[in-house]
């Protein structure tokens, strides 16, 4: 990818490079020339990632998160462009819910993504430039389950927003990707379960079909190019048209099927 599309040359950051869609993530950033710096937990996880450096830390711990991207800041100056990819929930309901999980659930989505990007947004504004992407979730914009998970997630909405209008007259861009059910390998312990479970998923996604790892990635890349310069403060659902209505209720109800 070259011109208003392409990286080449730039510094990109990546938190959760190691999982599902930040492997796919780095992969994607790299085809459009971008320098990928990872930022995960464990140095085994990013085996294999072809990759400009590494940060290393654990998002749940705030402090040691701010720590470990100040003291990269501090050597190489700021990126130009982040993206906030790390997260974990956990399926439950609110009869799985207590004050543990819920401390947890805001501790890794939120405390600790606010700790790892305040630094950069800062650095950025110091700089005049910068683009910043928040992967969220379709259930900070409505309820599917996890309540703590979407609390969460809905906060990184309101984060961003906050970023897009108080920074925006430094040059800092912040915009937000809410993905669907994505069809990583964490889903592949819960159809081993229940090999019927997409049978239950699919027909409340208008494409019939889990989003990919690869579309999640390509909507955050266009967030961090030149093409989307005048894009700040946004939020783009990637969820195979689930948030756009209500599919089953249409053909159950309205179709008879």
């Amino acid at each position: 990818m070259t011109g208003m599309f392409g990286l080449a040359g730039k510094t990109v950051l990546i938190s959760g490079a190691g999982g599902g869609i930040g492997r796919t993530m780095v992969e994607t950033f790299r085809r459009a020339g971008a320098n990928v710096v990872a930022i995960d937990r464990d140095p085994s996880l990013l085996a294999g990632l072809d990759l400009a450096g590494a940060i290393l830390c654990d998002q749940a711990d705030a402090g040691a998160a701010r720590a470990a991207v100040s003291a990269w800041l501090a050597e190489h100056g700021a990126p130009d462009a982040v993206v906030a990819n790390a997260g974990f929930t956990r399926a439950e309901h609110f009869g799985h819910l207590d004050d543990d999980v819920w401390a947890s659930e805001i501790a890794i989505n939120l405390n600790g993504a606010y700790a790892l990007t305040d630094p950069i947004v800062a650095a950025m504004a110091a700089r005049g430039r910068g683009s910043v992407v928040f992967i969220s979730s379709v259930n900070a914009l409505a309820h599917f389950g996890n309540p703590a998970y979407s609390a969460a997630k809905a906060g990184l909405i309101a984060y961003a927003k906050a970023i897009a209008v108080e920074r925006g007259a430094e040059g800092v861009r912040a915009n937000v990707v809410c993905p669907g059910s994505v069809r990583t390998p964490a889903w592949d312990h819960r159809l081993a379960a229940d090999p019927g479970l997409l049978d239950k998923v699919l027909p409340h996604y208008p494409l019939g079909r889990l989003v990919s790892p690869e579309e999640v990635a390509n909507a955050a890349l266009f967030f961090c190019t030149d093409a989307a310069s005048g894009i700040t403060g946004t939020v783009l659902p990637v969820d195979a048209g689930l948030t756009a209505g209500n599919l089953r209720f249409v053909d159950e109800v309205l179709r008879g099927k």
